[in-house]
């Protein structure tokens, strides 16, 4: 008996069943190749390229935020002396007169000082934000430019939410960082340097003993960093894989429901999700040890100022109102202790989130234009493989030894069984990869010795599994050519018979297209790739399976637009449709990346061979 289910989706998504599902363990296998802890020392190098993001914006504002950090650092350290100064001066004055006027004088100046403090670190925070979200946007940018320029091993190596985690999370959680928390760090050791000198300014003996208790503490949390900047490697590791997970269950759901796997795929994802649950609560315990011993620290400091501060009292050395300074001083010594081991912290999620987005950062595209490469004129069209190898993975290669030769506007079909290297034939025309050996030459020029922007600018490729963007239906088919008109727009979609169904929508070319083109069919879509590609006007045209999921009446009308628009250009056809290949200048046969046999249709059904066969079987099958 039939799933049921099955109905419900198209014959192109059950085609595609089995190619899904293979997919799916091979992105787990490069989740966890991809996400594997990073084992290393605290890197300061990488810390200084991390901060040097905010070198363009230091001479703007770094100067008015210093001024205000050190101006309100300063009015908050001298309160406390002004409160141990009303005490000892203005309450309970050594000659036994207190002051009102002198109290008030000092409240005022208390007062005062507070409300410069206020208007000095809103002003501070304000700039502060404002240098924050400008290095976001930098670093943003530049892991986003960069991605845009690798090649196709990168991607084919990484899944999709592997690569979107490093452009959202992991930049977005830098951003505490940049905003309060580097100018924080700065304030926060000026304010722990003001406070020491003054405490040994007033009672050099007291504030010693003070400070015997920071040892310890710098001690313990020495010990924990190592855990803990793990413990938040771990958490990123986790969340990379839930988005990547999402990105593959978002894409599959169809052939999720077609097979009912949901019970199944909500199992492996909750798995995943409890992993990701335990490693934050694992993470956030490890933080939460900070606090804690800063205040057991601070609790055993506070025993000793007020053990040997009462001593010294009793000795005359120091009067209570420097005794309540120091408290003061004291309870505004532990705080930033304390956030500056919480920034700690925090700075070891950045460190973990730096890794990995630098890792990107620094990863080389394997295909690049090398010192003095040249722009390729424009292309008459003559390409030429010669004892081309190609290996997608070093001792297997995918071509062997490929020779051929494509003269100027011919038609050159490509047949063969799949993963007989047909589509490893027409990527590398346009570059995607480069050879292990050989030389592939267009109009005598080797494809290495020219830019790859000129090089793929006068190519147009239209696969199989079009990409339809978000946008409308003149966007998409502009994507081309984005300096084309609408009406050579409107002429693109007429050429391959588009323009008729666009009419019959109800707002027409301007009509919105979602992710991927879901509101239209596969055929729908694969004419919008075709008008796109022929907008483009490329001299060498590549059509991958192009024609495989348009019903028989539209491949005839592309058929007759193809024989006008192919002309004058090379163009190469990966297809089976005997109707899609009969018509090539020129068929070459591929098998295990090898070439088996060459002509036209004519003359390979002639010999009987394996082009031969391949169609018998095709026509078996009908």
């Amino acid at each position: 008996m039939s799933n049921p289910s099955m109905n419900n989706i198209s014959v192109d998504d059950k085609r595609k069943v089995a190619d899904t599902s293979a997919s799916v363990r091979v992105e787990e296998r490069f989740i966890y190749q991809d996400d594997e802890l990073i084992d290393k020392a605290f890197n300061w190098g990488q810390f200084s390229r991390l901060f040097s993001y905010m070198k363009p914006y230091a001479r703007q504002l770094l100067p008015f935020i210093l001024l205000m950090m050190v101006l309100g650092t300063v009015t908050k350290l001298a309160v406390p002396l002004i409160t141990g100064m009303a005490i000892d001066r203005a309450i309970q004055p050594a000659n036994g007169m207190p002051s009102l006027k002198l109290l008030y004088g000092l409240t005022a100046l208390a007062l005062v000082l507070y409300l410069i403090q206020w208007a000095a670190n809103a002003y501070r925070i304000k700039y502060t934000n404002i240098i924050g979200q400008r290095v976001i946007y930098d670093l943003r940018s530049d892991l986003f430019s960069h991605i845009q320029r690798l090649s196709f091993s990168f991607f084919d190596k990484r899944p999709a939410g592997s690569v979107l985690v490093r452009v959202t999370n992991d930049v977005n959680s830098l951003q505490d960082l940049f905003t309060n928390g580097a100018v924080n760090v700065m304030i926060d050791c000026v304010q722990l340097l003001g406070i020491v000198v003054i405490l040994l300014f007033i009672n050099w003996k007291l504030g010693l003993a003070v400070m015997l208790t920071v040892p310890i503490m710098f001690f313990v949390s020495t010990k924990l960093r190592k855990v803990i900047r793990r413990s938040w490697q771990e958490v990123r590791m986790k969340n990379s894989r839930i988005n990547s997970h999402l990105n593959e269950s978002i894409q599959g759901i169809r052939v999720t429901q077609a097979y009912t796997q949901e019970k199944q795929n909500m199992k492996y994802f909750d798995n995943m999700n409890l992993s990701s649950k335990q490693s934050w609560d694992k993470a956030s315990a490890m933080n939460q040890m900070f606090g804690p011993m800063i205040e057991v620290t601070g609790g055993l400091g506070s025993v000793i100022l007020f053990g040997f501060g009462t001593m010294l009292i009793a000795s005359g050395e120091i009067e209570i109102g420097i005794l309540v300074a120091f408290a003061n001083y004291v309870s505004n010594f532990w705080d930033p202790i304390n956030r500056l081991g919480n920034m700690y912290n925090q700075l070891l999620v950045a460190m973990a989130s730096s890794e990995r987005i630098f890792e990107f950062m620094d990863e080389e595209p394997s295909v690049a234009d090398k010192p003095g490469a040249q722009p390729m004129p424009r292309i008459r069209g003559d390409i030429v493989f010669k004892d081309v190898i190609f290996e997608y993975e070093p001792g297997r290669p995918a071509l062997k030894g490929i020779n051929l030769n494509v003269q100027a506007g011919q038609s050159i079909a490509l047949v063969g069984h799949t993963g007989s290297g047909k589509s490893t034939i027409i990527n590398l025309i346009s570059r995607f990869y480069d050879i292990k050996s050989g030389h592939i030459t267009i109009d005598g020029r080797d494809l290495r010795d020219v830019t790859l922007e000129s090089l793929r600018s006068q190519i147009s490729i239209v696969l199989q599994d079009t990409f339809i963007f978000s946008g409308t239906i003149r966007d998409n088919i502009r994507f081309g050519r984005l300096d084309a008109t609408d009406e050579e727009v409107e002429a693109a979609a007429k050429a391959v018979h588009a323009h008729v169904f666009i009419e019959k929508l109800a707002k027409g070319y301007d009509t919105e297209v979602e992710e991927r083109g879901n509101v239209l069919s596969m055929g729908q879509r694969q004419l919008l790739s075709f008008a796109r590609a022929l907008l483009a006007d490329p001299r060498i045209l590549i059509l991958d399976e192009a024609t495989a999921s348009i019903d028989t009446e539209t491949e005839l009308r592309i058929q007759e637009a193809l024989k006008v628009l192919l002309q004058g250009r090379t163009s190469f056809i990966v297809a089976h449709r005997l109707s899609t290949i009969r018509h090539a200048d020129h068929i070459v046969v591929l098998d295990h990346g090898e070439i088996k046999e060459e002509g036209t249709h004519e003359q390979l059904i002639q010999r009987k061979g394996v082009y031969n066969g391949l169609i018998e079987a095709q026509f078996r099958f009908l």
